[in-house]
Order: structure tokens, then sequence, then C-alpha cells
């Protein structure tokens, strides 16, 4: 089962189409690794695959598949902008475990509590929200202090049945990832040097909480070790401090 294929799939299809996208560079070992979860009867073969892409407005646009068989499927798809640019992230967290599924998809707000920003990212969507969230209900708290990342059209669901995820959750993902290419596409590069700063300083804080918090640190540890897992979080998938210290 590669219930998250079709999402890497189109994801990839559709930015090629739409955005000319250039390779971005995986750090040798993290293109694709593979292990075992579970014991016995229960043992599972895992495989992580990693892709990544940029383009001219998108700094990095970077996918980790892991695909475990009945135990685990999860697609971390994540888009961070060039620093020159005040868009939002956009970012997928999509995971689907024995018990059921856990979907989070959002356009991921620099400043979240900034009103015309929300004016200028965050409405224009919530009719779509909205409309998903018929099917697709609220999903229950999440932490206090992962909530300034977040937008109001924060799409948080746990569905129960795998056809949902095959149907509602994947034109929800298609959706919002549209809606976030006509962002990108408008988009005009910042020239102001205080906004400039307040761009950077907003990326930092995203990428070193999501890093610090990563859901995934303890199954990629257990799959993995600890010193590759640490490597892939700070390296590859929130490597923003690594890529600025290169630059300087």
């Amino acid at each position: 089962m590669t219930l998250y294929k079709p999402f890497l799939d189109h994801a990839i299809a559709t930015l090629t189409a739409k955005l000319d996208l250039e390779p971005y560079v995986i750090p040798e070992g993290f293109e694709r690794k593979e292990g075992i979860m579970g014991k016995g009867k229960r043992e599972e073969a895992v495989l992580t695959t990693s892709h990544g892409f940029k383009s001219k407005k998108l700094r990095q646009i970077r996918a980790a598949h892991v695909e475990g068989g009945n135990s685990l499927q999860v697609l971390n798809f994540v888009i961070f902008h060039d620093l020159n640019y005040d868009l939002p992230f956009f970012g997928a967290d999509l995971v689907a475990l024995p018990g059921g599924h856990l979907i989070a998809i959002d356009m991921q707000p620099l400043f979240s509590q900034n009103k015309s920003y929300q004016a200028k990212y965050s409405e224009p969507v919530m009719p779509m929200f909205r409309e998903y969230q018929k099917d697709l209900p609220w999903g229950g708290d999440f932490p206090e202090e992962a909530q300034q990342y977040f937008s109001p059209a924060f799409l948080w669901t746990r569905p129960s049945e795998t056809e949902v995820v095959k149907t509602k959750v994947f034109a929800a993902f298609c959706d919002y990832l549209d809606a976030y290419i006509d962002f990108v596409r408008q988009a005009e590069k910042v020239t102001d040097s205080q906004e400039l700063s307040a761009i950077l300083k907003a990326q930092k804080s995203y990428a070193d909480y999501r890093a610090e918090k990563d859901p995934a640190r303890g199954m990629l540890t257990r799959l993995y070790g600890t010193e590759w897992t640490e490597e892939y979080i700070h390296g590859f998938l929130f490597d923003l401090d690594r890529q600025l210290s290169l630059a300087s």
C-alpha cells in the first residue's frame, strides 16, 4: 500500500507544469533509506525517500515519503519560499496509522497576528476551507505554542476511513496546492529592509520550531538511529540555518 504516492506524484507534476523547477540538492545518504518496523509476524519493511526542488521564488520544495505497508504511511511535504518574498509556507503532514489517519494541510503564515497579512493570504482560501470542513471536521486540540504557525484556513482532521483520504483529502491537497501556486505567481519581491528582516526572522522561527518539535523524530530514530535522524532533520528537512551558514 502506497497511500500517499498519488499525492506526491500530483504535487511534483503540478509544480513542474506551472513553475520552472530545478533540482534541490539532497545531501548524500538521504535520497533513499530502508529499515524494519515491528517484530515477528508484525515486521514490515519501511522505505523512506526524499525529493527536492526549487524555483525562482521558492527556496526549497521538499518531501519525505515513508512507506511502511499497513503499519505506517507518511508524506511530509513542505514548500519554503525565497527570503525575498512574504509568502506563507505550504505544509502538508499526511499520516496513516493502523487506527486511522492524521491530516494537516495549510498555508502557514509568516505573520499570523497581522490582519493585512491574513487578508492577503488567508481570507481568499477561507471559502475553500469551509467547504472541505463539511467532510473533514476539525481534528481536535493541538499545542498552544504551535498555533502561531497556522492560519485560519488550517485543515486539521482525523478521518478513520482510508477512502476519505483517497477522495476528500486528496481533493483538498490539490486545491490548496493550486491556491498556493497562484499566490506564488502573484508574489512580488520585497525590497524594504525592515520587512526583509522580519521575513527572515519569521522563517527562522518556523524552521527552528519544526526542527525541534518534529513529530517524526521518534519514528525515524527507531528506524535509522539518532545520528542519521538528527542530520536528516537539520540538514535537509529544515535546513535554513545550514543554508544561511553556507551563504555567509
